[in-house]
């Protein structure tokens, strides 16, 4: 298999997953941060890590020839809104031209000696709709758009996407490929800037109180393995040859977890005790964020039987856990995969119809 983006977060929860399942995984990335996951739970050592850059076509190529996957999954981007204010151009070339050499590598993968491709699994953000802050759910067929040049990136990929699906994978003989959107994805090990999960608990193991920018923002708040364990239902199909998967799909929250930001800063706080808590910072915020974004997930739960296996409030403690455990010194491999053992036991219970214990 190969993974782009595998050094960042979302994309080392899901190397570990699919090394725990067996499959020989290939990984192209820009080099981890100094603190990241990919370092603390020693990822590189379980997968062929190659360090390049999606923006150089080269790269991808050696990439998919080295690899020679029969699945993709495609994560590397430039993924923060608040930087891409100030990256505008790395944001769109990184997220829309990064995502154009991904797929055409696909599409020329017998020519890169890579000709057993089955799958493309093409990750973006609930952020490629064009929000029109209403209080109804986004359905996989609202139109894409994107205020902000992060969320226009992600619905221009969107595009892009559905594009290289019409033209290049649809006459039955070649790789599948959809797109997943998931929600404002939280997990034990995020450390990236600007971001409320993993701002607070920097905050908190500096044993600091956290500033929370936009208190009454809501989003759909899952934890990173509620996103995967979808992303793998979709990547298994396609690999099977379901022509009908080959489309763009949401994997969200139940509607109880979409909860303002107050209410998840409340809720860590609370499940790091000492007395935790929080502060808003005197000057508000000056660039545009969405106030209210929510993903409508009942294709997937009618086509696949996938829902949602951890709330929100076992999410928040799983997140507590893994940092207080790490940050006592404890190994972060071995926190993550026995969270990941346990993600997916509840996971195959709540797609057997039974709540998770």
């Amino acid at each position: 298999m190969l993974v782009t983006g595998h050094t960042g977060f979302k994309g080392g929860w899901l190397c570990l997953w699919l090394t725990q399942m067996g499959a020989q995984v290939t990984g192209l990335s820009l080099p981890a941060e100094d603190v990241s996951l990919f370092h603390q739970a020693r990822i590189g050592d379980l997968v062929t890590h190659i360090e390049g850059d999606i923006r150089d076509p080269a790269v991808v190529d050696a990439a998919m020839a080295q690899a020679r996957p029969e699945v993709v999954f495609h994560l590397a981007a430039q993924p923060l809104v608040r930087l891409s204010y100030a990256t505008p151009v790395e944001t769109f070339a990184t997220n829309v031209q990064g995502s154009v050499h991904v797929l055409d590598a696909c599409r020329r993968a017998g020519e890169l000696g890579a000709g057993d491709l089955r799958a493309i699994v093409c990750i973006t953000s609930d952020k490629c709709y064009e929000n029109r802050e209403w209080v109804w759910p986004y359905r996989e067929n609202e139109p894409m758009g994107g205020h902000d040049p992060y969320s226009a990136s992600k619905g221009a990929a969107e595009l892009v996407i559905a594009s290289y699906r019409r033209s290049f994978f649809s006459n039955g003989d070649g790789p599948l490929l959809a797109s997943v959107r998931a929600g404002n994805v939280i997990g034990g090990g995020d450390w990236a800037a600007d971001r409320l999960v993993p701002d607070i608990m920097r905050a908190l193991l500096d044993g600091a109180r956290p500033l929370i920018r936009s208190p009454h923002s809501v989003r759909p708040w899952q934890h990173v393995l509620e996103a995967l364990g979808g992303y793998l239902m979709i990547a298994r199909g396609l690999a099977a040859g379901n022509v009908g998967l080959a489309e763009g799909w949401n994997f969200g929250p139940a509607d109880d977890d979409t909860q303002p930001v107050h209410w998840i800063a409340d809720r860590l706080c609370a499940a790091w005790g000492d007395g935790a808590g929080w502060d808003q910072p005197a000057d508000a915020p000056t660039l545009h964020e969405a106030t209210l974004l929510k993903l409508d997930c009942a294709k997937a739960r009618a086509a696949l039987g996938w829902r949602p296996a951890w709330g929100l409030g076992i999410a928040l403690d799983r997140i507590t856990q893994w940092h207080k455990a790490v940050g006592a010194g404890e190994d972060a491999r071995a926190i993550s995969l026995q969270q990941l053992a346990a993600y997916r036991r509840d996971f195959m219970n709540t797609l057997s119809g039974n709540a998770p214990a």
